[in-house]
């Protein structure tokens, strides 16, 4: 994993997040918030924020159940808590590559191109659901429309959202049903930029086809959506315990716009474990509901760090266990290309 210019970026982009978390931080209330902080719930929050990972494994078997029915779900848990701990510490989310290439060590008729395929159909999922959340949560807030993040309206942002995520339903299933078609639409536009891209952008997007095929039935669309509804509704639950256990008070459904505004912040090129982003997210979404910035910045470095430990040390034995070196994953995506 070579850290180059997109690393620097990264580290650049969390370096700029964590100052504009912390510079109205007020260093003596935080060290006051902490010191009267819950643990013990602290700590049940950071345990129910790890079983997410085994609820992510279950939904990622069933992704690849057409291409690969009956995957034992060992396995699989494995790769997403390697997976995870890579991202946690490697910068350029290296997680992703580390989870498809752990799997093909253990089950080797998987391919790596197809387990990576369908890691991005499971972020596809990932992305729409916890948008569509966030949408729900903006309405259930009942915020009034005045209120902005950055001088946009957040009920119309919401709006844009639930729009967008069904535009880009649409396209999948465009992909999935209709891929000669689009394939072909795509190689006449790359043609004129690059051979090389058009070659990649065509492979690339015929693998990505493959894995949506669990958009052609719907019972293995209702099965991926279920288990990433119920994963993206645990992590809320997490959140609100560790709200609790700082003693901050906001409407269960603020932990949807939580969890939303965290995953758009997190999007961006980063440092690894997502530091600076996860806790600017958290401070922006909390100051909708009116908490002090020394109290929203407390309650995301706390829980962020809680939540960080267990997932991380869980890859790192697994990571051990089975042998696997950075190298080799880089040597798997390189092969790729």
């Amino acid at each position: 994993m070579k850290f180059g210019w997109r690393g620097a970026l990264g580290l650049a982009v969390s370096a700029v997040f964590l100052y504009f978390a912390f510079r109205q931080l007020d260093l003596s209330r935080a060290l006051e918030n902490a010191r009267h902080a819950n643990y013990w719930l602290l700590i049940a929050s950071a345990i129910t924020a790890t079983l997410m990972f085994p609820l992510r494994a279950i939904r990622w078997r069933t992704i690849l159940d057409p291409v690969a029915p009956k995957l034992p779900l060992g396995p699989l848990w494995r790769s997403v808590a390697i997976g995870q701990m890579v991202t946690n510490v490697v910068p350029l989310r290296a997680g992703e590559l580390a989870r498809s290439f752990a799997l093909t060590r253990q089950i080797p008729p998987v391919s790596f191109a197809t387990s990576l395929a369908s890691v991005a159909v499971d972020r596809v999922f990932d992305g729409i659901v916890t948008m569509l959340l966030l949408a729900v949560g903006v309405v259930l807030a009942h915020f009034p429309a005045s209120t902005t993040i950055n001088g946009h309206s957040l009920n119309h942002a919401a709006g844009v959202i639930v729009a967008g995520s069904l535009v880009l339903l649409l396209g999948f299933y465009a992909l999935v049903f209709f891929p000669e078609t689009l394939i072909k639409l795509f190689e006449l536009a790359a043609r004129r930029v690059s051979s090389t891209i058009e070659r990649r952008g065509s492979e690339m997007l015929r693998r990505f086809a493959e894995g949506l095929s669990v958009l052609r039935t719907p019972r293995h669309f209702a099965v991926v959506t279920w288990w990433t509804l119920l994963h993206w509704l645990l992590q809320p639950v997490a959140f609100w315990l560790g709200l609790v256990a700082l003693h901050i008070q906001v409407p269960l459904a603020a932990t949807l716009v939580l969890q939303g505004i965290i995953v758009i912040a997190v999007a961006f090129p980063q440092a690894p474990g997502f530091f600076g982003a996860f806790e600017l997210g958290a401070t922006v979404a909390l100051g909708l509901y009116g908490v002090a910035n020394s109290d929203a910045v407390t309650y995301a470095l706390l829980f962020h760090v809680a939540s960080f430990i267990p997932i991380t040390l869980i890859g790192a034995y697994y990571f051990i266990r089975l042998g696997v070196h950075l190298g080799d994953i880089n040597s798997a995506a390189g092969s790729r290309e």
